[in-house]
């Protein structure tokens, strides 16, 4: 073999840059992979943080919500599995969103969202993360004492820096978190499903959005697993209400009690065979990005404003050309409309509206009644089974108030009157309740 002394002084430079940036690499390559207990965010997200926190995504946010804060001095724990491939550093980050292919083949990636300030999730998750080649992080400083929106935003300057550096998969990115932390992922996958596979909430759940878009989106492509304990004091919220709720109304939706668990995070076991079922999800949430591609933002996709509106506006166009699809496509629409007022997409979307509200036949009207009775119909069960059972001292003040809301769920299936068997079912359970009721009230007398 050829020493450096073989060849002459411009080989040897070209030899020894060559070494230099081999080394580097190597280096960055090593920096980024295993597992590191600080990581630091390197720029603000790119990501619409902005509209998991209103029914709009503006470009100027109140600016208290972020008062005080600094993306870069933002910092996560992480781990990246040896077999993750990081990002070429010479290859800047496109903006158009690349949601066409049948498959990512990326790296997937479980982010979990703590109810303090330190990091958590990590311990429980270690040895699946490391068998099933997954990603994790969890960011500082991101608890339930940190105001809503800045915990928000701390969360997609996390997700939005893993997807700076590695190939992530949307499809099989999980957003977890623990108690209130559960509740901030459940608030944010429903807002940007387009940017996760699944939601993990354990001890907690949450509540799909009330735009009927963001809620079809969610039961086309989300998959929610819940994890409760036998001793955990939401048990009731997730087994009885949340839960069977979203499952009726379409969401594919997974609850896992575990036995002897408190108010706490589940061992590895319990996560292994949860992101078995999340992970099952991914082929139809793969051909749904395939027949609309705007359904997944990309793994190199970060689209501006003007891009995801007209991304969006242009799936509902499409989604308008099948009746089976009209009434949601119409609802795609109203969204743009609704969530960019400012931009063309939503002049656009206006004008194709009021087009088909000027028709003399209006088929996707019956749609959206038979939505609505769905909805209703599954809210007043799952509100009847929390409120009607064993309920912990925090929330035993609470029955009255979901009584009434019981009460008056089964009187409007009732007065609606399309619903055979919901509407048995209200009959039947209507004295109950108002038994119920009654003895609650003359016990706080």
């Amino acid at each position: 073999m050829n020493s450096l002394t073989d060849f002459g002084p411009q080989m040897k430079l070209k030899l020894l840059t060559c070494c230099v940036l081999l080394t580097i690499l190597r280096t960055t390559l090593a920096d980024e992979t295993g597992y590191q207990k600080d990581v630091a965010v390197r720029e603000a997200t790119r990501l619409d943080w902005v509209f998991a926190n209103a029914n709009q995504s503006v470009t100027n946010p109140p600016a208290e919500w972020l008062e005080g804060y600094d993306s870069t001095k933002q910092r996560y724990e992480l781990f990246v599995p040896a077999t993750a491939k990081a990002k070429n550093p010479k290859t800047k980050a496109k903006s158009k969103a690349k949601n066409a292919e049948p498959a990512e083949a990326g790296l997937p990636l479980v982010l979990f969202i703590s109810a303090g300030d330190q990091p958590a999730g990590w311990s429980q998750l270690q040895s699946v993360c490391q068998q099933k080649g997954i990603a994790f992080a969890s960011p500082y400083g991101a608890g339930n004492n940190t105001s809503m929106p800045k915990r928000i935003r701390i969360v997609f300057d996390v997700l939005d820096d893993l997807r700076r550096k590695h190939r992530i998969d949307a499809d099989r990115t999980y957003l977890a978190g623990f108690s209130g932390g559960g509740r901030v992922a459940c608030g944010i996958a429903f807002s940007l499903p387009e940017l996760f596979g699944g939601v993990i909430p354990v001890c907690a759940s949450g509540d799909l959005r009330d735009e009927p878009w963001l809620r079809h989106r969610a039961i086309d492509r989300l998959s929610v697993a819940m994890i409760t304990g036998t001793g955990d004091f939401n048990r009731g919220e997730v087994e009885r209400f949340r839960g069977p709720m979203l499952a009726d109304m379409g969401v594919r939706t997974k609850v896992t009690t575990v036995e002897k668990l408190g108010h706490g995070i589940p061992d590895a076991k319990t996560f292994a065979d949860v992101i078995d079922w999340l992970d099952a999800g991914a082929v139809d949430r793969r051909q749904l990005a395939v027949k609309y591609p705007a359904s997944r933002i990309g793994a190199d996709a970060a689209p501006t404003r003007e891009e995801w509106s007209k991304l969006l506006f242009v799936e509902g166009q499409s989604r308008l050309k099948e009746p089976k699809t009209l009434y949601s496509g119409l609802m795609q629409l109203q969204g743009v409309m609704q969530r960019w007022p400012d931009l063309r997409a939503a002049d656009d979307a206006k004008q194709l509206l009021l087009d088909y509200e000027a028709r003399p036949e209006k088929p996707w009207e019956e749609d959206d009644i038979d939505e609505q009775r769905r909805f209703l119909i599954a809210r007043a069960r799952a509100l009847d089974s929390y409120a009607t059972g064993e309920l912990p001292p925090q929330y035993a003040n609470q029955r009255k108030e979901m009584l009434e809301a019981a009460i008056n769920l089964w009187s409007l299936v009732i007065q609606d009157g399309q619903d055979d068997k919901a509407v048995d079912d209200g009959q039947r359970r209507l004295p109950k309740l108002k038994s119920l009721l009654t003895a609650d009230g003359d016990a706080a007398k």
